[in-house]
Parts: C-alpha cells; sequence; structure tokens
C-alpha cells in the first residue's frame, strides 16, 4: 500500500554528524526519530530480554542486564554481534516504523546508524548519507564518548566502511565545514525531496 508521506532514512558512519543532521531537520517541523533511542530501551520488552540471556547468560546478573558487559562481548566478536543483532533490530525497526506511521506532515525523518548493514535501505522512500573526514569523525568520538583511540577504532569495525564502500545512488550530506554550512546542505536536500515528490 502506498503511503501519504515519505519515510526518509537518515545514514552515516559514527561520528559523521548524524544528529546534527536530525537536529536540523527537526528545527525545519519535520517529525525525526531516532533506531538508537528505541535501541536503548529495547531490553524493557521481556521477550526480547529473555532471548538475549537465552544467548549471553553471562552478561546477566540477578536477572538484570549487565549493558556493558554485553557491549564487550559482542564488540569483541563479530558473530556474537550477528546473533544479537538478529533478536533486536527487527524489534528495533518495528517500532521505528509505528512511531514513524503515527507522525503527521508529508516527510518523516529517521535516523538509522546500521541502515546498510541491516539491509533496511529498501524500506524507506529515499536515504540520506552523512560523510566526513575519518580523521574528524575519530576525533568526534573519542571526545563524545571519551574513549581511547583502539576502542573507537573497534566501533569503527563493526560499521559499514564508507571511505572504502561509499554510497551509490543516494543523497549525500557532506560534514565538512561548520554547522551553518551543514544546515544550508539540510535544507536545499529537502527541498530537493520535495520537489521529487511533487513530479
Amino acid at each position: 500500500m502506498k503511503r501519504n508521506k515519505r519515510f526518509i532514512a537518515v545514514t552515516g558512519g559514527i561520528g559523521s554528524g548524524k544528529s546534527a543532521v536530525m537536529r536540523c531537520l527537526g528545527s525545519l517541523g519535520y517529525p525525526v526519530f531516532s533506531a538508537d533511542a528505541i535501541a536503548r530501551n529495547i531490553y524493557d520488552d521481556p521477550d526480547i530480554a529473555r532471548r538475549v540471556r537465552a544467548m549471553f547468560p553471562e552478561c546477566f546478573d540477578g536477572g538484570l542486564l549487565d549493558r556493558k558487559k554485553l557491549a564487550d562481548v559482542v564488540f569483541s566478536s563479530p558473530e556474537a554481534l550477528r546473533r544479537l543483532e538478529g533478536v533486536t533490530h527487527p524489534a528495533i525497526m518495528a517500532r521505528l516504523f509505528s512511531q514513524m506511521e503515527a507522525a503527521a506532515g508529508r516527510l518523516v525523518f529517521a535516523e538509522v546508524p546500521l541502515l546498510f548493514e541491516g539491509g533496511f535501505e529498501s524500506d524507506f522512500d529515499g536515504v540520506i548519507v552523512v560523510m566526513r573526514d575519518f580523521g574528524a569523525r575519530l576525533r568526534s568520538v573519542m571526545e563524545r564518548d571519551g574513549c581511547g583511540e583502539q576502542e573507537a577504532l573497534a566501533r569503527f569495525r563493526n560499521q559499514r566502511d564508507y571511505e572504502k564502500n561509499p554510497p551509490i545512488g543516494h543523497t549525500v550530506i557532506y560534514n565538512d565545514g561548520d554547522l551553518a554550512a551543514l544546515n544550508l546542505q539540510v535544507v536545499r536536500v529537502v527541498h530537493e525531496i520535495l520537489a521529487e515528490a511533487d513530479t
């Protein structure tokens, strides 16, 4: 069934500036949603918690999930991460689309960091990829999360390498200037999406 609104995903590598783009979209009056925000509470779902506990019992203490221990386990093992995402990603995306469906307006935006990794790009009417210099991304993540270079690089390895595998056929925003320049790009891209929707 064809929707009367367009769902646009915003994605990009860690530290690329996705959240800054989303804040700009929100300031323009568009509904904005975040897969990460949903993910933070996904373990409150008893069924999800039960399934995760069955896979990673060592990450639970007295029935409560130790999120740091779980992160340490899955980010040191691609196989463990794949198993966890097989449980959490479908639930996260179902909640995300439920929220987007309930939103008003012609355009609805969602920040989905692992869009391509999860194969979700075809579920959206359009994709905006935020690109940024690798060094700037690395510094941003280290400052934001208070982590060292090796820990930050480990997180990079669990995501698509946009430098080696750049997006093709999607709208790209280059976060290579100041916030004002980024906002101008966002406004331009929104106008292009609206023009396309009117054709």
